[in-house]
């Protein structure tokens, strides 16, 4: 009986230097982002110190920083921080399985997606921003309400993404299906749920930063804590600063939940 060989594959020369190219290039470019962020910062100082531009309108790296300290100290930023992530990510959860769970009922059921397209279309167009309003007289004021206005954003536009993916799946791997002897429920959970998860993955992608942009809305309108209401606090009372650094945060936060959408990814497709 011969023995396994656990030593791991050995790779070509070409292999190794391709390898390290592409890790060298990944470097660069991360450098390259590096610099560029710090040159912005370094330009808006210094602009700010020499009154090129108003540093009351749009203040300065030093004087942000200044705010961050005050407001986490005085105003308990993180406070505001966590009310805003925790309705983002609730709102993100309900778009992603309401959506997974539509667009496979309206797979099964055809009848009901021919009927049901164009409504979907109809409120997929409409303007969020002018749903909210509607929203909050029916609803009232709350993180319910600013749930529901998160995910009325990317909800519609979501279903009708997965079911044309779920409907468009190639033909010939559900017709091999029957063939086997399958039913319907054996096609979808063999060849359409599969075939569809990149671009499930792809629409978390996207919805994460449109659950972001909801949240935020219903926030300007219905809330009293979280950074939606400073930001339309500070415009009131013409505190700049916190308006810029809330601005901030959010880019920041969109960008950490996108890669981490953006990990999760690539550890499902390796």
């Amino acid at each position: 009986m011969t023995k396994k060989d656990n030593n791991p594959p050995q790779i070509s020369e070409k292999q190794r230097q391709y390898i390290e190219t592409q890790t060298k290039r990944k470097r660069i470019i991360q450098m390259v982002r590096l610099l560029l962020l710090i040159s912005f910062l370094i330009a808006w100082e210094m602009a700010s110190r020499f009154e090129l531009i108003d540093s009351f309108f749009f203040s300065s790296p030093t004087k942000l920083a200044e705010c961050f300290s005050y407001m986490m100290t005085e105003h308990a930023l993180f406070t505001h921080i966590g009310i805003s992530l925790l309705e983002t990510l609730l709102s993100f959860l309900f778009i992603m399985l309401i959506s997974v769970v539509t667009a496979s009922l309206l797979w099964r059921y055809e009848y009901a997606a021919k009927v049901l397209e164009p409504v979907l279309v109809i409120l997929n167009s409409l303007p969020k921003s002018a749903l909210a309003p509607l929203i909050i007289v029916w609803l009232g004021t709350g993180m319910k309400t600013i749930i529901i206005a998160g995910i009325s954003v990317a909800l519609f536009g979501c279903i009708i993404n997965l079911y044309t993916c779920f409907r468009n799946t190639d033909p010939d791997k559900q017709k091999l299906i029957y063939i086997l002897g399958g039913k319907k429920h054996h096609v979808f959970t063999k060849v359409i749920l599969p075939s569809g998860i990149p671009t499930i993955i792809s629409n978390m992608k996207v919805n994460i930063g449109l659950a972001l942009v909801g949240v935020m809305i219903g926030e300007f309108l219905a809330a009293k804590q979280g950074l939606g209401y400073l930001i339309i606090y500070a415009s009131q009372v013409f505190k700049l600063d916190w308006l810029i650094l809330c601005i901030l945060i959010l880019c920041i936060i969109a960008i950490a939940l996108y890669e981490i959408l953006h990990i999760i990814e690539r550890k499902i497709c390796e």
